[in-house]
């Protein structure tokens, strides 16, 4: 359904850096970089998540976050060490959510921006 989605930040330099360590860790990797942004997917020129320089950024505790897909529970463990390394906030350790699905495997984090991120698997009988 979404094509992409990119998140207002204050210091890109900042957010590159956040981004670019606890990507990789999902799979995914910076896909371009211009002097106002950086955008995150798979394959070059096609991403599906940015960051984007803003002179003002203002992050409402609405309540809404975002949910990478990851490729394993490992890939999870990795993504909350690397965030939590890199100046995130933790939300929630890497653990089973049985109240979303009985393979609800996530960590959560709140980044350098103050945005909720989520790394999730629904892979079951792994790690």
């Amino acid at each position: 359904m979404l094509h992409h989605i990119s998140f207002a930040v204050a210091d890109l330099a900042r957010s590159t850096a956040f981004y670019d360590a606890v990507m990789p860790a999902l799979g995914y990797r910076r896909v371009w970089t211009s002097d106002s942004g950086a955008g995150y997917g798979l394959h070059d020129d096609d991403e599906f998540f940015a960051v984007k320089q803003r002179e003002l950024v203002r992050i409402s505790p609405s309540g809404f976050h975002l949910a990478f897909a990851a490729p394993s529970r490992h890939a999870v463990d990795r993504f909350h060490a690397q965030a939590l390394a890199r100046g995130g906030s933790d939300q929630g350790a890497p653990g089973l959510r049985p109240h979303y699905g009985p393979n609800y495997y996530a960590a959560f984090v709140i980044d350098p921006d103050g945005y909720w991120i989520e790394a999730v698997t629904t892979r079951a009988g792994e790690d």
